[in-house]
């Protein structure tokens, strides 16, 4: 299995530097990762990096907005999104409204993320659930809704939950089952740190794998 297709090689913690962005394109490029995966305040340096060295290969640059917590106003959120894809990002990952779906308010989730699709245009959105705080109930729904108002993939986690599970298989295939028939894909994150996890939430049904473990995946 090539597992280097899959992986958003990624980097959100907020202590990175500038030089750490490019070694993680660096790792990208020799690896062959789908892409990598880093705050937006980093999308422009990388993006000259990524175009200075497009003779290495293809590399996609993704960044997230309304992170981690999904707690923005709509119109801070497009912003950022507008920023990130104006300075050159070529997908966008988004947290889904969490307090709108514990109060069962599917409408302006369904609403916001369909905002937010029509501000990505043609770029790739992905809504992150953050399962861990879900029901399986509640993350069908939320998948549901992100069928209906327009998204290109649904993602597990943000990484950021200090007790979450992250990606687990349960997750994955219930995501999948959810949205694979309409077209969706499915993004498996946080806490995959070995090939074997790599291994079983690919053929659980994941089309990308957002991980900072990347190479460690691929090499052993």
């Amino acid at each position: 299995m090539d597992i280097a297709k899959y992986i958003e090689h990624t980097l959100l913690k907020p202590g990175a530097t500038e030089a750490d962005i490019k070694k993680l394109i660096d790792e990208a490029f020799e690896y062959k990762f789908f892409g990598v995966c880093i705050n937006p305040n980093f999308v422009k340096c990388a993006r000259k990096y990524i175009d200075e060295n497009k003779e290495k290969g293809d590399v996609k640059l993704v960044s997230v907005v309304n992170f981690p917590l999904g707690t923005n106003s709509m119109d801070t959120t497009l912003v950022q999104v507008h920023e990130a894809i104006n300075e050159g990002a070529d997908e966008i990952d988004t947290v889904i409204n969490i307090s709108a779906i514990k109060m069962g308010d599917y409408k302006r989730v369904s609403d916001e993320i369909k905002t937010t699709k029509n501000v990505c245009g043609k770029h790739n959105l992905k809504v992150i659930l953050e399962v861990d705080l879900l029901t399986r109930d509640e993350i069908k729904k939320a998948c549901l809704n992100c069928i209906t108002a327009g998204a290109d993939f649904v993602k597990t986690s943000t990484g950021f939950l200090k007790n979450g599970l992250g990606a687990t298989k349960e997750n994955i295939r219930l995501m999948s089952e959810t949205v694979s028939r309409r077209g969706l894909g499915v993004k498996a994150s946080g806490g995959i740190r070995t090939r074997v996890q790599a291994i079983d939430l690919i053929e659980a049904g994941a089309d990308r794998l957002g991980t900072s473990s990347g190479v460690a995946i691929v090499k052993y």
